[in-house]
């Protein structure tokens, strides 16, 4: 079954996170840390695999922190989403050799088609402009 881990999840809110920054500034690890009330250790990890796929940009030091290595609106959903996951198959590559006597290829692989395409009709700019236009709830007494 097709799950997207807490890892891609997370992945996905801090690139939007950065998404909605300054893109010339770095965003320290402990303030991104902060706002999403993850540990540090664990969005490391998160960051650094983001990293080596090249979708964001870390520097260390005083003024270090992480920031997109492209714009917004260069990025589609599902890269982020595979750079965490790998492929984003609703079938278990091992089961789906087994399975294909069955008879239902076809439906699988146009499910797969369905969920790559959404993912990557999707930009990372898409999701912060929704962001922006959200302006929380609003409570009368």
């Amino acid at each position: 079954m097709l799950r997207i881990s807490t890892k891609g999840q997370y992945a996905l809110l801090i690139m939007t996170d950065l998404a909605e920054q300054d893109p010339e500034k770095y965003i320290p690890l402990k303030l991104l840390s902060h706002r999403h009330n993850l540990s540090v250790k664990y969005l490391e990890q998160i960051l650094i695999q983001l990293s080596k796929s090249g979708l964001v940009l870390g520097l260390r030091g005083n003024n270090g922190g992480y920031k997109l290595a492209r714009k917004p609106e260069d990025y589609k959903v599902g890269d982020i989403l595979r750079a965490m996951e790998g492929d984003l198959s609703p079938r278990n590559p091992t089961e789906s050799n087994a399975v294909s006597s069955v008879g239902n290829d076809d439906f699988w692989k146009d499910f797969e088609g369905v969920i790559n395409d959404f993912v990557d009709s999707n930009t990372l700019e898409h999701i912060a402009e929704k962001n922006r236009q959200f302006n929380g709830y609003d409570y009368c007494i």
